[in-house]
């Protein structure tokens, strides 16, 4: 573990490795803002490939790990161990290698779903308290400056009451049957062993839904789904409708594909208030479009003046600059890093109404998954997500 005063966490990684684009991206994003040094890793299940892997990333070759288990405990007993682990391996491994991590006293960031099942979450999350330590889950799309800016103008009643919310993450990465050839990607997102049947819910749904939650501070009481499979062939549902009943009375709609032929990422939400409405997409990040009752279009811009701190404290190259993926990573290890840092100096801890995704947020995603998987199941009936997986 890092000592008091170093700036800079030692981090490792499980997964991630050769051909995993989401391993780059963490990579990228754990490292923009130098608050933390890759020392060790288990990159993938053939060792020589981690180990190759390892190399070109500048890591000693002892502490290129056969496995995670060896890792947690190789770790966890030196005494410049790492501070923080990664965990960006297919969801069915998720709960084993966080809770070794956990165990170990290492502090656990994992990529989502945070496990198969709400059981599964639900054991980590407990974990997590018992040995007071930070297990957090990569909504990352939470930590675009804009999104918290938007977040910040619904809590704060800009958009006065809250009625409605569209949201869809709708790419057509998947309109075609990659899993039948080599696309490693697909071979195990489209597995119902691995991914379980409604895959596109736990894979792309959770973060529709999160993003829900997040700029409005509501959240599912109720949901009524249908589940699809556009591809012939697949065995797991690629398309996901989801009518939402929010907190309060509020309504929703969620719409989530990986098989909507033409789109791209497709990530967009609109929140609709008694005096205006906000509507956000990710392929336009830095933008945010307010529209008011009158008519009047506003489109704010990131790193203009007059916006949320929330907004402003995530800025690096300022108005006119675009910043996107890499830097929604990095400023959700940049707020993971605050708190490392403040427990392990003793400190006061960041106290931020919007923040990093927790163990608990992954524990919600799961319940939503488990709700809209019985919904369908019971011909669209309206299922509550606290109930689902009893």
């Amino acid at each position: 573990m890092t000592q008091p005063g170093q700036l800079r966490l030692a981090v490792g990684m499980v997964g991630g490795g050769p051909g995993s684009n989401i391993g780059v991206a963490h990579r990228a994003g754990l490292l923009l803002d130098d608050r933390y040094r890759l020392v060790a890793g288990c990159f993938a299940r053939d060792a020589e490939r981690s180990a190759s892997l390892a190399a070109q990333l500048g890591i000693d070759p002892d502490r290129a790990y056969p496995d995670h288990a060896t890792m947690a405990r190789a770790e966890a007993a030196r005494a410049d161990g790492i501070d923080l682990v990664v965990v960006a391996t297919p969801n069915d491994s998720h709960v084993e290698i966080a809770t070794a991590f956990l165990e170990a006293g290492i502090a656990v960031a994992c990529e989502k779903p945070l496990a198969t099942d709400s059981a599964g979450a639900a054991r980590l999350v407990a974990l997590a308290a018992e040995r007071d330590q930070v297990l957090a889950v990569a909504h990352c799309y939470s930590a675009y400056a804009m999104v918290r800016h938007a977040a910040r103008l619904v809590r704060d009643g800009e958009l006065g009451e809250v009625r409605h919310v569209e949201v869809e993450h709708a790419s057509g990465w998947a309109s075609e049957l990659h899993e039948a050839g080599e696309h490693k990607q697909a071979a195990w997102r489209m597995d119902p062993d691995v991914a379980g049947y409604a895959s596109v819910v736990a894979d792309i749904g959770i973060h529709a839904f999160h993003l829900v939650r997040y700029l409005t501070g509501l959240e599912a009481e109720e949901v009524s789904a249908q589940l699809t499979t556009l591809v012939p062939g697949r065995r797991v549902a690629d398309n996901a409708t989801v009518a939402l009943r929010l907190t309060g009375g509020v309504s929703g709609r969620l719409w989530a594909s990986m098989a909507a032929t033409g789109q791209a990422h497709g990530l967009r939400i609109r929140v609709f208030g008694s005096q205006a409405s906000l509507d956000w997409n990710h392929e336009d990040p830095q933008h945010l479009v307010l529209r008011r009752a009158g008519g009047e279009e506003v489109r704010l811009a990131q790193g203009m003046a007059g916006l949320s701190a929330d907004e402003a404290r995530l800025n690096r190259v300022g108005l006119g600059h675009a910043e996107g993926f890499i830097e929604a990573f990095a400023n959700y290890y940049s707020d993971i890093a605050e708190e490392l840092l403040a427990r392990r100096d003793g400190t006061p801890r960041p106290q931020r109404e919007l923040g990093f995704p927790t163990g608990a947020d992954g524990l919600v995603g799961l319940q939503f998954v488990e709700a809209v998987t019985a919904s369908h199941t019971a011909n669209s009936a309206w299922v509550r997500p606290e109930k689902a997986g009893q």
